[in-house]
């Protein structure tokens, strides 16, 4: 089993900041307080979908993995251990509003 960065479990969400959340590096927690996303709340709020929208309109490259790590860390589970239906709507919903 994969520990968490930090002891955040019983904090509240506004007090978690991105860069302590599972799947969460350095360079992700930038590109997400580039968007606006500073805490748990925050990306609680926006969603995984479009928080990666964000960072993508912002020209950040990302990746579908980004999209899965995004998820995982609101679900407190290492990204690669969702599941391939949970991974394909995620993929779906990025892409719905594409051109």
């Amino acid at each position: 089993m994969v520990e968490k960065k930090t002891g955040t479990a019983g904090l509240p969400a506004q007090e978690v900041v991105v860069a302590h959340m599972k799947n969460i590096g350095p360079q992700s927690a930038k590109w997400l307080a580039a968007v606006g996303i500073h805490t748990k709340e925050d990306l609680e709020h926006v969603g995984a979908v479009a928080a990666f929208r964000l960072m993508k309109h912002h020209g950040y490259n990302v990746t579908p993995v980004m999209l899965y790590a995004l998820q995982g860390a609101l679900m407190d589970l290492h990204w690669n251990r969702l599941p391939g239906k949970l991974k394909d709507d995620l993929r779906a919903r990025a892409r719905a509003d594409e051109h």
